[in-house]
This record gives structure tokens, C-alpha cells and sequence, in this order.
């Protein structure tokens, strides 16, 4: 069932593409328009069928009723009063940010429809080449509304995420931030600096652990950058706790106590084994 008549994708790229294809694939949005900074990313959206037509300009935006900002935080920020000023009246804006509270307090308080949103799938691959089907599907979407959000707003989000076929989470953006740094930002800050510490002459005696551990460092380093800036006291924290918990493994080692570490290593793994 068609929930838009046109939706606006700022941003072509795995997350914004992927939406594209969702979107046309389940009928929800009648007409899909898709900008890019890179022109040739917009280009190949339309060849594989993310987005009906790449928009000239911004302007694209003035007849649209869902406006979808797939574009890293900084740029989010900064396009969002160009936007507030040629959306019709009613339409509704999303994000797709890591990250919340900088983007919330700012949008929510030029765009009256605005729902911050973010979709937990994607990969450390990048790009509309890496474009996947069904990458919603199964997965946490967390909607970040405030006291001021149209509940009427809130649920035609859900709605959308729930067709798309996310689980949602309503959380503050304050909170969401918090987490994220945790489960996603400090797992990010962790595998760079694992890579960093092994010599490359040693990669060819590393085992899949090593693999397994650091896939993620091949993540974007522009686009984590500005994620790890964006909520840098919450990952600050998070670091901290990190250190602490390295510090008592190391301390075990430092004193020889096995059992020490046989409890250390065995809390971990039950822990481990609660993520699914």
C-alpha cells in the first residue's frame, strides 16, 4: 500500500539506496527522487532501480511528501535549513544519522514534521555499488520523537519502518546516544585500534579471530570521524569503561592469577553468548 505519493532521498548512497529499492520494491512511495553530491552515484541509483529520477537540485524537495536525509551528520545538519525552507506544508522529514541529539535539537526546531530516525543494518562497505536487498529486514530501527513530535508524524514513521520490515525502538536522542556508543561507537573505536597495534608483516599468520575482530575497521574514516566527534562525551565514557575492564585482564596477567582470569574470560563468554 502506496504510504507516499513522493519521497525525496538525499544522499544516494548504501543507506539512502537501499531505502530507494525498499521503498519501490514494497509499493510504498508512488514517485522516488534521488540527490547526490556525486551526480554518478545518482546515476547509478536510477540504473539499478533505487530511485525513479535524480533531482536537478534541491528544489526538489518543494512538492515532496517525505524528505529522507541519508547524508552524514555534518551535512544533515547544515542542509536542513535549505530544506525548512521550500518543503509544502505537511511534509514529513527523516534522518538516517549514528547519531541524534545534535541532529534532533537542531531539525526539530526549523522542520515541524521532523522524526529523527536510525536504521541499525548497513556494513563497512560503502557506496550505492554495495547497495543490498531486504537490509531492514530483521533489524532495530530506533525513532528518536520529542515532546513537541506530531503523534500523527510518529506514527506514519513506524508505519514506514514496520512496512520496511524494522523492528522499532522509541528512544530520546539523548539516550540514544548513550547506547550507540557503546554497542556500535566503542566496537568501531576498538577494531581501529586493534588493526593499528598488529605489525602487517604478521598478517599472514592471522587466524579468522583477527579477521572476525577488525572487519569493521574498514569502515569509512570520514563518515566515522564525524560520528565519533558527534557524540564524543558518550564514547569518551564509553573508552573509559573499556580501559577499565582491559585494565583488570591485564592485571590478572601482571599477577599470574589464573582464576582471576579463568572468571574474566568465563563472565565474558556467558555475556557473549545473551547477544545472540
Amino acid at each position: 500500500m502506496k504510504l507516499f505519493n513522493k519521497v525525496v532521498i538525499i544522499g544516494t548512497g548504501l543507506i539512502g539506496g537501499s531505502l530507494g529499492l525498499a521503498l519501490k520494491k514494497r509499493h510504498l512511495a508512488g514517485q522516488v527522487i534521488g540527490l547526490s553530491r556525486h551526480k554518478k552515484n545518482a546515476r547509478l541509483a536510477k540504473r539499478i532501480g533505487a530511485i525513479d529520477s535524480v533531482g536537478s537540485s534541491i528544489d526538489a524537495v518543494k512538492d515532496a511528501d517525505l524528505v529522507i536525509l541519508a547524508t552524514p551528520i555534518e551535512a544533515i545538519i547544515s542542509l536542513a535549513p535549505k530544506i525548512a525552507k521550500k518543503l509544502k506544508k505537511g511534509a514529513l522529514v527523516i534522518d538516517v544519522g549514528s547519531t541524534k541529539e545534535r541532529i534532533v535539537s537542531k531539525l526539530s526546531a526549523i522542520i515541524p514534521n521532523f522524526l529523527g530516525c536510525h536504521p541499525l543494518a548497513g556494513s563497512e562497505k560503502k557506496g550505492i555499488a554495495n547497495l543490498e536487498n531486504d537490509i531492514f529486514k530483521g533489524t532495530a530501527c530506533v525513532l528518536t520523537p520529542t515532546g513537541k513530535t506530531n503523534p500523527a508524524v510518529l506514527n506514519k514513521i513506524k508505519l514506514l519502518w514496520s512496512r520496511l520490515g524494522a523492528r522499532i525502538t522509541i528512544l530520546p536522542a539523548k539516550k540514544h546516544d548513550q547506547i550507540l556508543s557503546l554497542t556500535s561507537h566503542l566496537p568501531h573505536a576498538v577494531a581501529f585500534s586493534l588493526i593499528s597495534a598488529v605489525p602487517e608483516q604478521f598478517f599472514t599468520l592471522s587466524a579468522n579471530s583477527l579477521r572476525d575482530s577488525t572487519r569493521i575497521s574498514s569502515s569509512d574514516a570520514d563518515l566515522w570521524s564525524e560520528i565519533f566527534l558527534s557524540n564524543r562525551n558518550n564514547l569518551l565514557t564509553a573508552l573509559s569503561i573499556f580501559q577499565l575492564k582491559l585494565s583488570g585482564l591485564k592485571s590478572a596477567l601482571k599477577n599470574n592469577d589464573q582464576k582471576k582470569l579463568i572468571k574474566i574470560l568465563k563472565l565474558a563468554g556467558n555475556k557473549r553468548k545473551k547477544l545472540g
